[in-house]
């Protein structure tokens, strides 16, 4: 299945990576274990893909991207059913995640049409009345994209998509946990036209993740993941541009005029969509007291009817973890929790990689299940009679994605909202919500750079200006 993406040299005494599927540890697929060794290969392919997509005017880079939304929605069935196998979403979240993409795909072919740079109004300042001229929008050059396994169709493109309409190469890196939505990707673009140097697939572990990342030549790399190999990233990238999609820890204040119905409903997606592996999905809920009670006893009921199962079943609303090792974890959290005197409400049980969705209130908030990214099906309740101590407690976190309000009063909620510190904050959503052509990254620590396609492509670009002094 990727042997066409890779040169024969680059495979040739590669180990062997098995992707199975999370719900009954079936194998999906296999590709190579690429390491340190390779690199040299990859680079050498690389650069010819640098050669090449610069070459690629902007019309054509549009078409390919637009030709490639075209085949992914055609064989949309496919590429949901691949998702479910093989990173354990359910059906329904699938198809949703086959959308977002062709919808990146779409802007991304846009951004390459219209965001070619700007006039620049050199005789508005004295001493330069003789000078015209512009800038343009140009490639960085190489690009290396890591991606991880929750969102393994939709993140991609977000790297490729926006990486392409500028004119860039790209080693794409995709999770070894969940890389077969990617490999497919690429085939759409190739078979859209786009020529099959621009994007070298890398599929490995760490050894490989490092060797790339130091390696000179790369201009930018553009990562998805966890803080520490955020952190090991940035130490050894060097003199390149870095651009990280980090961890979260989303806050959600429900104010005492909220819609209940309404509000429940979207706090319970936005903490379980994609069995909690959502680095924007809602972690603290922070409620009035005056409604506490009405909201913990709507929100354990509408959690507890919620189906737990085999995710490529149309009625299961849950599916498994990515493994067996990452339930195991959280139901170590959640145990470590309650051992601290934290109160459970519901869910606490696992079969295999399965994790039933929990909710727990009174959680300790030194315990690392309030302190840090949780990322599972696990939600924490807790009331508050003061929204200073709630705003207060919303921005502990070192760290933050996404923030949700939930109030009738918009004047109440924009005043919030600017003291929120957060990349985005919902108003009546839950934190989980995102649009794939708005800024989307981190807040204080650990933030660097924005996606979303336009963002992303700037980040992506840089500007050159040409000047022209007319001397007669």
């Amino acid at each position: 299945m990727t042997s066409s993406f890779l040169a024969l040299a680059e495979v040739q005494g590669a180990s062997q990576i098995d992707i199975f599927n999370p719900f009954d540890g079936s194998l999906v697929g296999s590709v190579p274990c690429l390491g340190a060794a390779q690199v040299p290969g990859l680079l050498k392919r690389a650069r010819q893909g640098v050669r090449e997509s610069a070459a690629l005017p902007r019309c054509r880079r549009a078409g390919i991207l637009e030709g490639a939304a075209q085949l992914v929605e055609r064989d949309a069935v496919a590429f949901a059913r691949l998702i479910v196998s093989e990173a354990g979403k359910t059906l329904r979240q699938a198809e949703k995640e086959v959308k977002r993409c062709i919808n990146t795909l779409k802007l991304s072919a846009e951004e390459a049409r219209r965001n070619a740079g700007e006039v620049v109004p050199f005789d508005a300042y004295e001493g330069s009345e003789s000078r015209q001229g512009w800038f343009t929008r140009e490639p960085l050059g190489l690009i290396v994209a890591i991606t991880p396994y929750n969102d393994p169709l939709n993140l991609v493109a977000h790297k490729l998509g926006p990486a392409i309409a500028g004119g860039n190469a790209v080693i794409l890196k995709p999770s070894e946990l969940a890389p077969l939505s990617a490999i497919k990707l690429l085939q759409c673009l190739t078979a859209a036209g786009l020529p099959e140097s621009v994007v070298t697939l890398a599929t490995g572990g760490a050894e490989l993740g490092k060797a790339l990342v130091a390696a000179r030549e790369v201009r930018m790399i553009s990562f998805t993941g966890g803080f520490i190999t955020g952190e090991h990233i940035a130490r050894g990238a060097g003199l390149k541009k870095l651009a990280m999609d980090l961890g979260g820890n989303a806050p959600v204040l429900v104010l005492e005029d909220c819609d209940l119905s309404a509000t429940v409903e979207l706090c319970v997606s936005g903490a379980f969509w994609a069995a909690g592996q959502n680095c924007i999905g809602t972690q603290r809920i922070l409620i009035h007291e005056s409604i506490y009670e009405s909201f913990r006893e709507r929100f354990v009921e509408l959690t507890r009817s919620l189906t737990l199962g085999d995710p490529a079943r149309c009625e299961t609303d849950i599916g498994p973890m990515i493994n067996e090792q990452a339930a195991c974890r959280t139901e170590g959290l959640v145990c470590e929790a309650l051992a601290e005197g934290a109160r459970l409400l519901c869910g606490h049980t696992r079969k295999d990689a399965c994790y039933a969705p929990t909710v727990l209130e009174q959680v300790d908030h030194t315990s690392r299940l309030w302190r840090e990214e949780v990322f599972a099906p696990v939600v924490l309740l807790e009331s508050y009679d003061d929204l200073e101590r709630a705003v207060a407690l919303a921005n502990a976190s070192e760290y933050s994605l996404h923030a949700g309000i939930f109030t009738r009063d918009l004047s109440r909620a924009l005043k919030l909202a600017r003291r929120i510190e957060a990349g985005g904050v919902m108003i009546n959503d839950s934190s989980d919500y995102r649009f794939d052509a708005m800024p989307f990254g981190g807040y204080k620590y650990g933030s660097l750079g924005r996606e979303g396609v336009r963002f992303a492509y700037e980040d992506m670009t840089q500007p050159k200006v040409v000047c022209i002094n007319q001397l007669d």
